[in-house]
């Protein structure tokens, strides 16, 4: 493992510090906007009856809850302890675990899909490793990233997260940069996986007003790394403003965003 891997397999039990802290505003504000994006990924993978799923990065479940809908045996794992409190009270009958993905607590072979939406980025490559590990050969892999965001109409709601201090920001592009032409196809093959298919994932955020808004954006990662550089108040003074240019009458604030899907397949032996 790299030094950089190394780091990032490091600093997952930090991870709750900034996605843990508003769990339910997360749960309940800013998750429910994804179910395009998990919706579309199961449907492109096939999701079906008895398939074992495993979600890497799931957050407070609802991808899970999703899955299993499908009549998939689900799994998930994340390093926010408060996010997983809520996904195991969503899925109680699922196998949820704190943990990082660097090192997954599942034995080889053991799944027939593993998922990451946005949860795998270029920061964090070898997370490639332990997915191969864990899928049974023939198993299928999803995972979604941000796309070409200066492209999209909805780059408006991300811009908040620049107020974070300039090494935070210059991570946040280096995490994005597995959504890049190429990258992402040369990332998985290098880690043996094939049938390696690259697709557009639709995927909106909805909110009713600005303030809305302001308040599920404030429950993400990258907005706690903004908030640490200049404070709640501003964060959501900056947000309720970007918003409110996006105002329109009789129609929610809506930001379409780019988003890269990655299928492929861990080979039969």
């Amino acid at each position: 493992m790299s030094t950089t891997a190394s780091a990032a397999a490091a600093d997952w039990t930090i991870v709750d510090e900034g996605w843990g802290r508003k769990a339910v505003d997360f749960a309940t504000l800013s998750e429910p906007a994804n179910c395009r994006e998990y919706v579309a990924l199961h449907h492109r993978l096939g999701v079906t009856e008895g398939d074992k799923l495993l979600d890497i990065a799931c957050g407070a479940g609802l991808s899970i809850e999703l899955a299993r809908a499908r009549g998939a045996q689900c799994a998930g794992i994340d390093a926010a302890s408060r996010l997983i409190a809520v996904a195991r009270d969503r899925n109680p009958a699922s196998d949820l675990r704190v943990g990082g993905m660097h090192a997954l607590p599942w034995a080889d072979a053991s799944f027939d899909v593993v998922t990451s939406f946005r949860g795998v980025w270029g920061t964090t490559p070898a997370a490639l490793a332990e997915i191969h590990r864990v899928l049974a050969p023939g198993g299928r892999v999803g995972l979604t990233v941000w796309g070409h965001l200066k492209q999209s109409s909805g780059v408006w709601a991300l811009m908040p997260f620049r107020l974070a201090a300039e090494p935070k920001v210059r991570n946040q592009a280096n995490m994005v940069s597995l959504g890049r032409p190429g990258v992402g196809e040369e990332l998985l093959a290098g880690f043996g996986f094939t049938e390696v298919e690259r697709i557009s994932i639709p995927f909106a955020w909805e909110f009713a007003d600005p303030e809305t808004y302001a308040r599920a954006l404030a429950s993400t990662g990258p907005a706690y790394e903004a908030i640490q550089n200049v404070g709640e108040p501003a964060f959501l003074e900056r947000a309720v403003a970007q918003a409110q240019e996006q105002v329109r009458d009789g129609l929610p604030l809506r930001a379409e965003i780019a988003v890269t899907g990655y299928l492929a397949r861990k080979e039969v032996s």
